[in-house]
């Protein structure tokens, strides 16, 4: 599907939408098009079964995205809310490759419209999220561009933020969030903090007393306690 010809991909396009249009919110996706996509990614994660390394799957994942892309645009562009396993698995997959703004704004459908993800997963979308947003940033994957973390953390905790999720995990998501902001504010050489940025090291350190409150192991005393220090010790002006 990725070489596909431009008419071609509109027509995947169009009988996405009609998919994605005509399920009933709450009920099954269905037709023909919706079962050749869950044909395909069964293909698909059979082959990615064989693989036995991690870093392997997720490479051959990448280059897999570009064909779901059609459908994933239709069901964006005109869906009704009924549940896609073929959607929301390929959100998980997203996260995986490091999509993340696609990732985000996928999850943002599925949250609205209250979609689970398919049988092989055992968690729900919040808790998911809550869990790979943070580890990809404490990690490493998404520590590279602070400021993007910001902004993904901060849509991710906006979007769970009134589900039921286990505490441990949105815990773990404050502090992702707090960290990144840190290291925006941290200069190489520089501790003493600017009055201008003040306001940000106040909400990294809001964010790390709520991530302590609902887990105490999260391990982040030490880094609030010094965060408190600087921000007394702030240059005034």
């Amino acid at each position: 599907m990725a070489d596909l010809s431009p008419a071609q991909r509109h027509k995947a396009r169009i009988l996405a939408e009609r998919a994605a249009a005509e399920a009933q919110p709450g009920g099954m996706t269905h037709g023909s098009a919706y079962e050749m996509m869950l044909y395909k990614l069964a293909n698909d994660r059979r082959s990615l079964s064989n693989i036995q390394s991690m870093e392997r799957k997720i490479e051959v994942k990448a280059t897999l995205l570009p064909e779901y892309q059609d459908w994933i645009d239709g069901v964006l562009a005109k869906g009704n809310g009924g549940q896609d396993d073929v959607f929301t698995a390929l959100l998980v997959w997203h996260i995986d490759c490091g999509e993340y703004a696609r990732a985000v704004e996928m999850a943002r459908y599925a949250m609205q419209h209250k979609l689970s993800l398919p049988d092989q997963f055992n968690r729900d979308i919040p808790t998911m999220l809550l869990d790979e947003f943070s580890a990809a940033f404490l990690k490493g994957k998404l520590a590279g561009d602070p400021t993007l973390a910001i902004e993904m953390l901060t849509q991710v905790q906006q979007l769970t933020e009134h589900c039921d999720a286990p505490d441990q995990a949105r815990a773990k998501l404050l502090k992702a969030n707090a960290y990144a902001m840190l290291a925006v504010l941290d200069q190489p050489g520089d501790d003493l903090l600017r009055a201008s940025q003040l306001p940000q090291a106040e909400a990294a350190h809001a964010l790390m007393e709520r991530a302590v409150a609902l887990f105490p192991g999260v391990g982040v005393k030490q880094t609030m306690d010094r965060l408190r220090a600087r921000i007394i010790k702030a240059v005034p002006g």
